[in-house]
């Protein structure tokens, strides 16, 4: 009886803790026609006062690194990675064991993609991140998205 409830505390624990990053952090997802068949794909992430999330390049290992994976379209050709646009904070962090890079309040992430042909189609996938603030981290969480891109 002891362990199923040790089990199921510990449970609820990681469910709380991985529900939190989810709060910490609000994204927002968009497409804008650049030329012609070629889109990009905006991903904003709001973050909440006091919390961090980290860039693609962290710079160290530990902190889990934002990143994108996404679904596998025959009608769609990936331009490149998805690039940053915010104000990238560098900081010596001891915990870590060197200079990390994050970004506060907001960050912006732009994947270009090509249409192949004319069919209107969306690009999907998701995105990984982690949040700190000065006193602990949140576990990794995930955000799945769609975006309509052509047509």
């Amino acid at each position: 009886m002891k362990v199923t409830l040790l089990s199921l505390l510990v449970t609820m624990i990681s469910v709380v803790s991985f529900a939190q990053s989810n709060t910490q952090v609000k994204w927002a997802f968009s497409a804008k026609k650049v030329a012609d068949k070629t889109y990009e794909v905006h991903a904003v992430a709001t973050v909440n006062s006091n919390w961090h999330i980290y860039s693609q390049n962290v710079g160290v290992d530990g902190p889990i690194p934002t990143s994108f994976t996404f679904t596998k379209n025959p009608l769609l050709a990936m331009d490149g990675t998805p690039k940053e646009n915010g104000k990238l904070i560098k900081k010596n962090e001891e915990v870590w064991g060197g200079e990390v890079r994050y970004y506060e309040n907001k960050v912006e992430f732009i994947q270009t993609v090509k249409v192949k042909g004319s069919a209107k189609t969306n690009l999907a996938g998701k995105v990984e991140y982690m949040v700190c603030n000065d006193e602990k981290c949140l576990p990794p969480a995930e955000t799945t998205f769609s975006v309509a891109v052509g047509g």
